[in-house]
């Protein structure tokens, strides 16, 4: 099913092309062509990719509805008194915000209960079956809501999601007229983002996560191969529902070895990678990103021919200088161990992909610039 989303008149307004409640309606595409409008965007990505930044870039145009982690379990929790209170923390390496991550969550709050209309507890857990599941029209209905309100509003919805990536193919297809963009960042760094906080800070969340995500879908036959081509050792415990799996995760988490930690997540992170570069009409790589700014420029340029957006992409951070610069801050792994984990990761890979084909042998390549960079950082860090 398709989704179609109303655009406001603008019949003589003033043309800004960064806002496209007064750009015109038929831009030219970045292939020259013309092509009718993107009515949203669904930012898919992985957590600690820096597509959080990225967000916050398109929230800073009035003509925006951003919505921050729309499948989060925490969009279920919601209250009116506590949406002000949940802001960045100063060691999560998001950017200054000027209002709550939830704060256009307003309009959708039930009145006589926690949460936002129309979310179900069980939309937090990412999938990777071929087909959407039974909860899927539900998931469809709530997404649709978000957008269709926000039109209404004359604003394009910007949703940005860290548990979209197994399901992308699914809102690929449901939401057609929405430009579904991809955020990539090298493995090492994504992880290292993550590993440090359980180091420094006890926050064990990002490193809980990809068991927590392999766990509840280890049976879907992707997801049970990679699993046993990575080597991965998930929590000794059967995953009876979603709070009891993913209280066992946080807990196993506290204390897994950097290695067991390492396989878990490069399991996950080929699993999201594969769908996101088969599926994204653009893919943001956040490790060039902060190092170019005919790069920064040209993503600005591609945004503004979709959706009549132009977000500021000047001021993102050069991740991959502080990656490479925090390599000595790394304890707990040994990441000259992480060269084999790669070369099986990428086996199980390869075997999905048919290199024959053109645009399959780009993913597959692509992929591997990754894991390579990815090796070049991690041979730095040490366990001690």
């Amino acid at each position: 099913m398709t989704t179609t989303h109303s655009t406001p008149s603008t019949a003589g307004a003033a043309t800004n092309p960064a806002d496209p409640a007064t750009a015109p309606s038929d831009r030219p595409h970045a292939s020259g062509t013309h092509a009718p409008p993107k009515h949203g965007i669904f930012l898919h990505a992985g957590w600690r990719t820096a597509g959080t930044w990225l967000w916050s870039r398109f929230r800073a145009l009035e003509s925006v509805n951003a919505f921050y982690e729309p499948l989060s379990s925490l969009v279920g929790e919601l209250t009116a008194a506590g949406i002000a209170d949940i802001r960045p923390s100063y060691n999560s390496g998001h950017p200054a915000l000027k209002a709550a991550y939830y704060e256009e969550y307003r309009p959708f709050l039930q009145p006589a209960a926690r949460g936002v209309r129309g979310y179900r507890t069980g939309f937090a857990a990412d999938r990777f079956a071929e087909r959407p599941d039974s909860d899927f029209p539900a998931l469809q209905a709530y997404l649709n809501d978000l957008c269709e309100v926000s039109a209404g509003q004359r604003k394009i919805p910007v949703l940005k999601f860290c548990r979209s990536l197994g399901r992308m193919p699914w809102l690929k297809e449901a939401f057609a007229d929405v430009m579904h963009v991809g955020v990539l960042r090298n493995p090492a760094s994504q992880f290292a983002s993550g590993w440090m906080l359980r180091q420094q800070w006890r926050n064990a969340f990002f490193v809980a996560a990809p068991f927590r995500v392999l766990g509840l879908q280890q049976n879907e036959p992707a997801v049970k191969q990679v699993i046993a081509a990575c080597g991965v050792k998930l929590p000794p415990v059967a995953p009876t529902s979603y709070d009891a799996y993913a209280a066992a995760c946080d807990h196993y988490a506290q204390t897994v070895e950097g290695g067991d930690a390492y396989r878990a997540f490069i399991a996950l992170w080929m699993l999201g990678v594969l769908r996101m570069l088969k599926n994204a009409g653009l893919v943001v790589d956040t490790d060039l990103l902060g190092q170019s700014p005919d790069y920064a420029c040209a993503l600005g340029t591609q945004f503004q021919a979709a959706t009549g957006l132009t977000p500021d992409l000047d001021t993102a951070r050069d991740l991959l200088d502080e990656a490479k610069r925090n390599v000595r801050r790394m304890s707990g792994i040994d990441g000259r161990l992480l060269r084999p984990i790669h070369s099986a990761a990428l086996k199980w890979l390869f075997a999905q992909l048919d290199r024959a084909d053109a645009s399959q042998a780009n993913i597959a390549e692509r992929v591997r610039k990754k894991v390579a960079l990815a090796n070049e950082i991690a041979d730095e860090w040490r366990f001690y």
